[in-house]
């Protein structure tokens, strides 16, 4: 019987005309182990420092509705004609600023969380896993990850992107994304995502260490600049908490630096467009404290899991020259965690809590 069962799906099994274009999981077998896919991802970068490439990379980055909130045809119109017009060249001239021999900063430290994250997953767990790096935007995409997956024979997807505090245009731009490439694969796996860590106790041990260590290594400033990523303040109205959680991280890590409130500031950099953004604004922070003459500051960036464009030429390259302009001496910006062994314990941790947490078949 069970010999002519087979025969008979063989038989209607379709042709490859009517096959789906994604790969099909491994047949599922009781008794053996069921592997957990981790999917890590940033934001993404462009393929090269050329306006041809980074153009490419803002049209997919700038048409994401989670990261631009405006009405869409409105928004269409001034991307294609206004903005790919004329930012591409700009941003591609920034990019060229920081690329190294091996690419792009972000990639190359994302890369190597997620390879440090394999060898330390595999020493805290005896449980089958299957890591992937990710992008949201660009290369290596969600959508190829999760086919490494499922051609993996993964029965649930932990997604862990790689951004401290939860927002909107960031987080749920992760999840969405995951959802929606499982949904067009018809795939019944479960998954859930870690939205945050803005405040867990192994993420502001890891902070507050590289920070001491390069004062250690470097000597300290006047005051020490803890600079978010901004975002408009609409979505803080519309009720997502990435403001309160990056207030939240920012005392913390003041606490843990034994730092005094005159020692220390908060403030939000990457302003774009008229909207109204989280204040106060980089800049003009860093503007003020020059004109103030404090012969150095130092910047770290809590909400960087990564180095980036961001980091590297608006902070440590623009901002420092904004503050000497003014008439201050120095800005010193703090590298970001990266690879550094305390963050990608932190994330191994992290994630294994997860693990135990999360059934096969249930989705969160």
């Amino acid at each position: 019987m069970r010999r002519s069962f087979a025969v008979l799906l063989n038989a209607l099994e379709p042709g490859p005309e009517n096959m789906s274009t994604y790969p099909s999981t491994p047949k599922f077998e009781h008794g053996f182990p069921e592997p957990t896919g981790i999917l890590v991802v940033n934001l993404g970068t462009p393929d090269a420092p050329t306006t041809r490439a980074v153009r490419r990379f803002l049209r997919q980055f700038l048409s994401d509705p989670h990261v631009i909130q405006y009405p869409r045809l409105l928004w269409w119109l001034i991307l294609n004609f206004v903005i790919l017009l004329i930012r591409p060249s700009r941003s591609a001239a920034a990019y060229r600023k920081v690329w190294t021999e091996q690419g792009s900063p972000l990639l190359v430290h994302s890369d190597a969380i997620a390879n440090k994250l394999r060898e330390r997953m595999a020493t805290v767990t005896d449980e089958p896993m299957h890591l992937e790096l990710a992008m949201t935007y660009g290369e290596p995409s969600i959508a190829r990850a999760i086919d490494k997956m499922m051609a993996k024979g993964v029965q649930r997807i932990i997604t862990l992107p790689l951004y401290p505090q939860y927002s909107s245009t960031t987080t749920a731009a992760v999840v969405d994304a995951v959802a929606s490439e499982l949904e067009q694969r018809k795939s019944a796996l479960a998954f859930r995502s870690i939205d945050d860590f803005h405040d867990a106790p192994g993420y502001i041990g890891a902070l507050a260490a590289s920070v001491r260590e390069d004062w250690q290594q470097n000597g300290r400033g006047e005051k020490l600049l803890m600079s978010f990523h901004g975002v408009p303040r609409s979505t803080l109205e519309n009720g997502d908490p990435y403001e309160v959680q990056c207030r939240k991280t920012a005392q913390l890590l003041a606490d843990a630096l034994a730092l005094h409130d005159d020692d220390w500031l908060l403030s939000f950099q990457s302003r774009v467009g008229r909207e109204e953004w989280l204040a106060p604004a980089t800049d003009e922070t860093v503007t003020a404290l020059g004109q103030r003459g404090l012969a150095r500051i130092d910047v770290v960036c809590p909400g960087f899991s990564t180095d980036c464009l961001e980091t590297l030429e608006e902070i440590a390259m623009q901002n420092a020259e904004f503050f000497s302009d003014a008439g201050g001496g120095s800005l010193h910006y703090i590298p970001a965690l990266n690879a550094r062994d305390d963050h990608v314990q932190f994330l191994a941790e992290l994630l294994q809590q997860n693990i135990e947490h999360f059934p096969v078949g249930i989705a969160a």
